[in-house]
C-alpha cells in the first residue's frame, strides 16, 4: 500500500471522515519494449476486473493521466509512459448493514440525492462507528428497488465527499456509477460551489480574506490535522472567508472552499488565530477571546450547552447535474442549535454596546 493510500485510510479510520478527493488507484510505467497499444486496451489488460467500457468512461472523465496529462481513448501508449488511474472507490472496504434511519432528503431524482445531514451523524462507518451512520441509512433507503438494476453496486453508496460528524449541512450522493464518476471529477477540478457558515473566536480587521496553507496530519498528534504554510508537508488547501456579523468576541463568517482537505476550515481558522466556537479538537472549546468576568464565562458555558459541537454548517452546494448538465444549487438553513447560539450572541452584543 502506498504512503498516500495509507494516509487516506488512516484519515477515515481515525477521524471518521475523509477528504473530498478522488483516490489514486494504480500507478503504471509502460515497459521499454511495449508495442503501440490503445490506452483503454492497455489498462484493461493491466487492471483486474476492468472492462473496456468502464476504462473508457474513466478516460472521458479525465481520471486517467499519461505523463500528468489527460488523454483520449484512442491514445496509444509508448515505452516509459507514466500512467495514473484514479478511482472514486475508497481504499477501505467495509461491509455496510442497512439501518432504517430517517434522512432529510432535500432533492432526489434518478441520478442524485441531496441530503441535509444533522450534527452528530457520522457519514460512513469507521473505527468505533459501524452503525448509525449516513451510509447505513443510505444502504436501507437505496434498497434493491431504489437503484438502477443495470448498474453495479456503488461503493460508499455514491459518496464523493464527506463532512465531519459534528458539521451539519448538505451532501450530494450519486445513485449511479456514471453520476458518481462525473461528480467526483467536478470535486477534483474544484468546480463545485461550497459555502460554509462558521462561528469563530475573535474579531477580524478585514472584511474578507484568504487562507493558503497546506493541510496534513499533525507531526506529533496523528489523529488530528495541522496547517503547513511553507507547503513542504500535507496537501494544498485554500479557504476564502468573509465576515458576515461581528459579536465583539466571536464572528460569524462564510467560508468558500477551493479544495476539500480533511478538517480544512477548522485547521485554517485555528492557523490564523480564530478557532471555531466550541471546537474541542482545535482549541475552540474554551474561552479564547473576551473578559475575565464570571457572568461572561457563564454566558459562554451556556452557549456551549446549546451547541455542544463545533459551529460549522455546510450551507450551500452547487454543481452541474451529471445527466442534464444543468447548474444545480441548494441551500440549507442553519440548524436550531447554531441559530440559537447566534441569537444569544446578538442579545449579548446589544447589552455589551449599551
Amino acid at each position: 500500500m502506498s504512503d498516500q493510500m495509507q494516509e487516506l485510510l488512516e484519515d477515515e479510520l481515525e477521524n471518521g471522515e475523509g477528504s473530498e478527493e478522488i483516490y489514486e488507484r494504480v500507478n503504471l510505467v509502460v515497459d521499454k519494449g511495449q508495442e503501440p497499444l490503445r490506452i483503454d486496451k492497455f489498462i484493461q489488460n493491466r487492471i483486474e476486473g476492468a472492462t473496456r467500457n468502464k476504462v473508457q468512461q474513466a478516460i472521458e472523465a479525465g481520471m486517467v493521466l499519461v505523463n500528468d496529462k489527460p488523454v483520449k481513448s484512442n491514445y496509444k501508449v509508448r515505452p516509459l509512459d507514466r500512467l495514473v488511474v484514479y478511482s472514486t472507490k475508497n481504499p477501505e472496504s467495509t461491509e455496510v448493514k442497512p439501518e432504517n434511519i430517517p434522512l432529510n432528503i432535500v432533492f432526489e431524482d434518478e441520478d442524485i440525492l441531496i441530503i441535509n445531514k444533522p450534527p452528530g451523524m457520522v457519514v460512513h462507518p469507521g473505527c468505533g462507528n459501524y452503525t448509525g451512520t449516513l451510509v447505513n441509512a443510505l444502504a436501507y433507503y437505496l434498497g434493491d428497488d431504489k437503484v438502477n438494476p443495470a448498474e453495479p453496486a456503488i461503493p460508499r453508496f455514491g459518496l464523493v465527499h464527506r463532512i465531519d460528524k459534528n458539521t451539519s449541512g448538505l451532501l450530494v450522493v450519486a445513485k449511479s456509477e456514471k453520476a458518481m464518476t462525473d461528480l467526483a471529477k467536478q470535486f477534483f477540478d474544484h468546480t463545485v460551489q461550497r459555502r460554509y457558515m462558521a462561528l469563530v473566536w475573535g474579531d477580524f480587521e478585514e472584511e474578507k480574506g484568504t487562507v493558503v496553507a497546506h493541510v496534513g496530519r499533525h507531526q506529533r498528534f496523528r489523529k488530528i490535522m495541522d496547517a503547513y504554510p511553507d507547503g513542504e508537508y500535507g496537501k494544498e488547501a485554500i479557504t476564502h472567508y468573509e465576515v458576515l456579523e461581528r459579536f465583539n468576541y466571536v464572528s460569524l463568517i462564510a467560508c468558500r472552499l477551493e479544495t476539500g482537505r480533511t478538517h480544512q476550515i477548522r485547521v485554517h481558522m485555528q492557523h490564523i488565530g480564530h478557532p471555531l466556537f466550541n471546537d474541542d479538537t482545535y482549541g475552540g472549546n474554551r474561552i479564547v477571546k473576551g473578559t475575565i468576568f464570571a457572568k461572561y464565562k457563564q454566558f459562554v458555558e451556556n452557549c456551549f450547552e446549546i451547541m455542544p459541537r463545533h459551529a460549522l454548517h455546510a450551507q450551500t452546494l452547487g454543481f452541474i447535474h451529471p445527466r442534464t448538465r444543468k447548474p444545480m444549487l441548494f441551500e440549507s438553513e442553519l440548524p436550531a442549535d447554531f441559530s440559537g447560539v447566534l441569537e444569544k450572541w446578538r442579545r449579548y452584543r446589544r447589552k455589551d454596546d449599551e
